[in-house]
C-alpha cells in the first residue's frame, strides 16, 4: 500500500468537503461551526495562492494536504493544513503523509516549513511536536482565535 497525492480540482472538490467535515472538532475549533460549506472549502482548497492536494492510500482518498511554498507575510513555506478523514486517524496516515510532503520540500531545497496550530486543538499540538517541530511564537486570528506558530528545520 502506499501514499501518495494527488490534486484537488472543482471536479473533485466534493471529496475535499467530507474530508473536511468528518472532523467535526477541528472546524468548531476553526470557525465555530461542526460543518463546513462547499463554498467554504472552495475558498480553502482552489484558490490561486496555495497547492492543495488529497492524500490517497491507493485509491482511496484518506486525507487533504494545503500547502504555501512562500508566504507574503515572512518568505517562509508554511504548511496550512494535514488532515486525515476521521475514519482513517490513529493509523499513521498523517505521518506518512507528512514525511512525503517533508521529502518533496527538501527535494525543492526548502530547509526550513512553518505551521500554524490552533491554541485550542491539544491534539495537533502533540502531533506536530512529535514530528520535531518547535514553537517560535503566538499570534491572535481574526476571529480572535490564538495559533500557535511552530517551525522545523529540515535535512
Amino acid at each position: 500500500m502506499s501514499i501518495y497525492f494527488e490534486e484537488v480540482t472543482k471536479e473533485t472538490l466534493y471529496i475535499a468537503l467530507e474530508m473536511v467535515n468528518s472532523n467535526p472538532e477541528y472546524n468548531v475549533f476553526e470557525n465555530g461551526n461542526e460543518v463546513r460549506t462547499l463554498v467554504e472549502v472552495e475558498e480553502e482548497f482552489l484558490n490561486p495562492h496555495s497547492t492543495s492536494a488529497f492524500i490517497k492510500l491507493d485509491d482511496t482518498y484518506i486525507g487533504v494536504i494545503d500547502y504555501l511554498m512562500e508566504n507574503p507575510k515572512d518568505h517562509h513555506p508554511w504548511l496550512g493544513l494535514l488532515m486525515i478523514h476521521g475514519d482513517y486517524q490513529g493509523y499513521g496516515f498523517g505521518m506518512q503523509a507528512y514525511s512525503i510532503y517533508e521529502n518533496e520540500m527538501l527535494k525543492r531545497g526548502v530547509n526550513k516549513v512553518r505551521i500554524g496550530i490552533l491554541s485550542e486543538n491539544k491534539k495537533a499540538i502533540r502531533f506536530w511536536e512529535s514530528l520535531g517541530f518547535d514553537y517560535y511564537n503566538t499570534v491572535i486570528a481574526q476571529n480572535g482565535s490564538g495559533i500557535l506558530c511552530y517551525q522545523k528545520q529540515l535535512g
